[in-house]
């Protein structure tokens, strides 16, 4: 067998990301006509595809390495000399921090995560936030100058963003324009002569939606505002709102959102940009908003080793109803809960580890519609034992054997998944006010309705699965019994036609696996009948099979319904659109 030298295992690596970079550009590329074509069914076809990319390209170099250099022949150090010829390679490219991850990824798929460190991997990136020679070259938003007047700035947008569809009504299109930036802007913004309106060349695209992601600035002073976008008929695009609210584009961008469709030429300063809108948000977070959910893990995992050395908190287990299937934990002073599929499952759970796998893949590349958090998976993930509240570990190492050891002082989790911390609805519902109360089951209803509307049925929908997130939404969080809306088969409890059926303290009828009774979730979800009453006024639909067989028709029609995360119309403190 040749040997390869260390500057062609670099090369082979490189050669791998950039052919997954070229797929995953084409792929989004392809968002603007899907959206202009209207191509809804493929717009969730190409999230799902691009997403699978990169485990593809991980395993397409590993095979090559494997085959043209032999795994004898990759050492530590032919990797470390490899990691230094790699770090020249990317020198000019304007993604390097990207890949620097995919090299991350190649050397844990050969070596297990074993030894890893900065002299094999990129536990720090070699880039710092610079993000390579590249960096500053190329602009990454227009700006437009207030030193025009006002409509003349938004025919301008509107003549630069124009789809080949066209505007469906453009002088109602300026009129949203004009409307959200008086909303927003203060008086004095108007008498600085510095004061200029930037916007992100590219156009940002999801599901049914399309967004201009901007800012207003003045005097060292930034605004986020963003124009969402839709092409509901064939008279072409309309301006559906103008965000905003601080709080409101945040939500665009959320956790519980699929990823968006954006050509990223230089990432760390797309990054740099969102970050000046939304200071609240840490880069990982956006970095996997825009699609690179691999980088995501990377930036993750450096801001939480930080933050560990700058806390002394132990992990414990996370409050809330014990699963049958997940040990959850947490560290209290983070916003995180890390999640381990057990050893055992409860006797009601009839999944294997492997359904639960698949149920958490199917989320990752599933509309997440606002109503389902993102997860990240790890592998041989090392915490230090010291931070370990005993009573943690011990139910740990007790339930989940097979997945948690314990080397060299650190606790190594051979597989786990981390999801932002969000507090149980059960538990929410035990301290809130009357209002906070009602709006939390209207949230939750509307959670459910809108995961059934994007063919997604939860499966258990008690109140313990589902969590509240800062912003007073509820999402659902436990995955191990999701399914497709249209595999479920919805019946009504048949009437007894003896007084023994009548009488009988089991059910008398025949129950398939996939029968659901929906009678039966007003008592099985709530067993205060004073919340029962409360919930089933807002949303008694849901206790009937009806309902549910007709949205399975819809979904079968092939109807695709829209959530979007934000109201229509200006949505700013005490303004809206008539």
């Amino acid at each position: 067998m040749k040997i390869y030298s260390p500057r062609q295992v670099a090369q082979t690596i490189l050669d791998g990301f950039a052919a997954y970079r070229h797929q995953f550009i084409n792929i989004t590329l392809g968002a603007r006509d899907r959206f202009e074509s209207q191509a809804w069914r493929d717009v969730q076809r190409a999230a799902q595809e691009r997403i699978d990319l990169y485990e593809d390209a991980v395993e397409a170099v590993h095979r090559t390495l494997s085959e043209r250099v032999g795994y004898e022949n990759l050492t530590l150090e032919i990797w470390a000399e490899a990691r230094r010829d790699y770090i020249i390679l990317i020198q000019e490219r304007t993604d390097p921090e990207l890949c620097e991850t995919f090299f991350n990824s190649i050397y844990c798929d050969i070596f297990r995560h074993q030894n890893i460190n900065d002299e094999t991997a990129f536990l720090n990136s070699w880039f710092g936030d610079q993000g390579g020679n590249a960096t500053g070259q190329v602009d990454i938003f227009m700006r437009y100058s207030f030193a025009d007047p006002l409509p003349d700035v938004c025919d301008r947008i509107l003549d630069d963003y124009e789809f080949s569809v066209g505007w469906a009504d453009r002088k109602l299109a300026r009129k949203h324009m004009i409307a959200g930036i008086e909303a927003l802007v203060p008086n004095q913004f108007w008498t600085d002569t510095s004061a200029r309106f930037e916007l992100l060349k590219p156009v940002f695209y999801r599901n049914k939606g399309a967004y201009l992601v901007g800012r207003l600035v003045t005097e060292g002073t930034i605004y986020p505002i963003v124009f969402a976008l839709m092409h509901r008929t064939d008279q072409g695009i309309e301006i559906d709102a103008v965000i905003v609210d601080p709080e409101e584009v945040s939500v665009v961008f959320s956790f519980t959102r699929s990823y968006f469709m954006v050509d990223v030429p230089i990432p760390v300063d797309f990054v740099a940009f969102l970050q000046t809108l939304m200071p609240a948000k840490q880069k990982h977070e956006l970095y996997s908003a825009i699609g690179f959910y691999k980088h995501g893990k990377t930036e993750f995992v450096r801001v939480f080793k930080r933050h560990l050395l700058q806390s002394d908190d132990q992990f414990v287990i996370a409050p809330g109803i014990k699963g049958l299937v997940m040990c959850v934990f947490t560290l209290p002073s983070s916003e995180i809960v890390f999640k381990l599929i057990k050893d055992k499952f409860g006797p009601s759970k009839n999944v294997t580890r492997q359904v639960v796998l698949d149920k958490y893949h199917l989320v990752k590349v599933h509309d997440r519609v606002g109503r389902m958090a993102d997860t990240q998976e790890f592998s041989n993930f090392a915490l230090p034992l010291e931070r370990f509240d005993p009573e943690c570990l011990d139910e740990l190492m007790d339930l989940c054997a097979n997945s948690v050891t314990i080397e060299d002082e650190q606790v190594v989790i051979k597989h786990l998944y981390i999801e932002r911390r969000m507090t149980p609805l059960n538990l929410y519902l035990e301290t809130a006010s009357d209002e906070a109360r009602h709006n939390a089951l209207d949230e939750y209803g509307q959670a459910i309705k809108q995961l059934a509307a994007a063919n997604i049925f939860p499966g258990d929908m008690l109140l313990k699965n589902f969590g509240v997130t800062r912003h007073g939404r509820v999402v659902f969080y436990d995955y191990d019994e999701i399914s497709y809306l249209t595999e479920v088969n919805f019946r009504k409890i048949p009437e007894p036609q003896t007084y023994e059926q009548e009488m009988a303290s089991e059910p008398w009828y025949h129950i398939a696996p996939e029968d659901v009774f929906p009678e039966e979730f007003a008592t099985f979800l709530f067993p205060s009948v004073h919340i029962r009453k409360e919930f089933a006024a807002m949303h008694g639909d849901l206790f009937d099979a009806e309902y549910w067989i007709g949205l399975q028709a819809r979904i079968r029609e092939g109807q695709m319904m829209e959530f979007f995360p934000y109201k229509t119309g200006v949505t700013a403190p005490g303004w809206s659109i008539v």
